[in-house]
């Protein structure tokens, strides 16, 4: 064993950075801690250190991607939304049932901001996230050249324990799509909460799905157990006052 007690930690497997168990070390022995309260403010130490790290991979995994903080947004602004609805997602009952949400309005109107508000509050409540455009995600599945790669790659979307799907309906889809959405609904089914947001009706899916045969079973599966929050406002966008056409350098220099 090395005399060096930061080593003989780290050899243990401490993953507290060596300043930060140094300083823990020089405050106990000025302070004459007792070996229990040393051992249990190492302990505490490491836990915030391995918690840290293990938020900072699980939120590397989610691709959230930046976030607008929740309080920019307007609810004043949609003509209709159910605010206390969202604010019971929140709590994150729906994710421990494992219940699905679909977030419906045109586009524009805030529903990839509340899906990840979602998932940031899932991240912080120590679960799995994965967020992605529906369209990427079934792209992503298509590009595998083989049914055992297709269904490794369906791990990454079947086994977060919140799966959140952006953009359903704003990109058109493959033939082949419905089918591994459906699978992806199935194996979360009862299991595994997840999300969607849309500008469609159920019962638009099939136009966009090109009436694929697994339609009915994969609508009837997600929505069994949906909470859905409609959001009945025009985009954020046409609020904005719209910025000035930036001048050609050509004109600036008359």
């Amino acid at each position: 064993m090395s005399a060096d007690p930061i080593a003989a930690l780290a050899a243990l497997g401490f993953r507290a950075s060596p300043d930060s168990l140094r300083a823990h070390l020089a405050t106990a022995t000025k302070g004459k801690w007792s070996p229990a309260k040393l051992v249990l403010e190492l302990a505490s130490l490491e836990k915030r250190e391995r918690d840290a790290r293990n938020l900072a991979a699980r939120t590397r995994f989610a691709t959230l991607g930046n976030v607008e903080p929740l309080d920019h947004f307007d609810w004043s602004h949609p003509r209709a939304i159910d605010r206390d609805l969202y604010d019971e997602l929140l709590t994150l009952a729906f994710l421990e049932r494992g219940e699905n949400v679909l977030l419906r309005g045109q586009a524009g109107v805030g529903k990839s901001t509340l899906a990840k508000h979602l998932g940031l509050a899932a991240l912080a409540a120590g679960h799995s996230v994965r967020f992605t455009s529906l369209a990427g995600a079934l792209a992503d599945l298509l590009r595998q050249e083989t049914l055992p790669a297709v269904e490794r790659r369906l791990r990454r979307y079947t086994t977060p324990d919140l799966l959140i799907l952006d953009e359903l309906g704003y990109v058109g889809c493959e033939p082949d799509a419905a089918d591994l959405l459906f699978r992806i609904v199935s194996r979360r089914h009862e299991s595994r909460a997840t999300v969607i947001t849309t500008n469609l009706a159920y019962k638009q899916w099939p136009a966009y799905f090109r009436d694929a045969a697994c339609l009915g079973a994969l609508v009837d599966r997600f929505a069994q157990h949906c909470h859905v929050l409609d959001i009945d406002a025009d985009s954020w966008r046409s609020k904005r006052p719209e910025r000035a056409p930036r001048a050609s350098p050509k004109s600036r220099r008359r």
